[in-house]
């Protein structure tokens, strides 16, 4: 279990009772592992975005548990379980949630900022070389094309260094060429920064980028893929009813 950033033993999540009763999540152990990048697909509807927001400790299962690194979220308080995802979880998101206000570089570091702490120097070069944006950094989100706002979020995401970063479609309002940009940040993220990364897509392409990939169907994970490729990737959701 050490080499887990984050992990979920049998975890269930279900909403409504009776008739209305749905199994978002059935019983699902899964581990993420640390300086690996991980797909999650599957069919509308299959639990995608709840593994996520599980295993980040944005939402409760209603039964199993979940790590982040050694910690397991059910033991602790509202406010420990906020530390822990400010300290230890990164998140992206479709929108790229970024203060119109602030510069990128203001934006980068928001986070440590709220928490009363400095980045790491070292660490900071490295994400900003990293996300190539370095004669940006003064310019606000209204200057930066959605591309470079996706990559300042994603920075943002990983200026605390977190244990594991979470993106929930990450490239879905970005036109491919874009897109392609930010996955090619994020695998350096992993390759060059030693990130761990876990990302919801619906893009085979963008899940080709990854070491492993999940299929899930109906709240379970059904099949697994080491080192994919985009038409296997797609071959394998036809056959699960992708």
């Amino acid at each position: 279990m050490g080499t887990a950033a984050a992990r979920m033993v049998g975890g269930s999540k279900v909403y409504g009772t009776g008739d209305t009763e749905v199994r978002a999540l059935d019983g699902v152990d899964v581990e993420f592992e640390r300086g690996r990048f991980t797909a999650i697909m599957g069919p509308s509807g299959s639990g995608k975005s709840t593994l996520m927001h599980c295993s980040a400790g944005l939402d409760d299962l209603t039964s199993g548990t979940v790590h982040i690194g050694d910690v397991e979220l059910g033991d602790l308080s509202e406010r420990d379980l906020t530390l822990l995802r400010r300290d230890k979880v990164g998140f992206v998101f479709q929108a790229f949630n970024l203060i119109p206000t602030l510069t990128a570089e203001e934006n980068l570091t928001l986070p440590l900022d709220l928490a009363g702490r400095k980045p790491d120097a070292s660490w900071m070069v490295n994400i900003i070389e990293t996300v190539g944006l370095q004669d940006r950094l003064r310019h606000r989100p209204d200057e930066l094309s959605g591309g470079q706002q996706q990559r300042v979020a994603v920075a943002r995401a990983l200026v605390s260094r977190p244990e594991i970063v979470f993106a929930d479609e990450p490239t879905g309002n970005l036109d491919s060429i874009t897109g392609g940009e930010v996955l090619d940040f994020l695998r350096g993220a992993v390759d060059d920064l030693g990130q761990t990364l876990v990302v919801v897509t619906h893009d085979a392409g963008a899940a080709a980028m990854a070491d492993r990939v999940l299929f899930l169907a109906d709240g379970q994970i059904v099949d697994e893929m080491s080192n994919p490729d985009a038409d296997r990737i797609l071959d394998r959701i036809k056959a699960i009813g992708g």
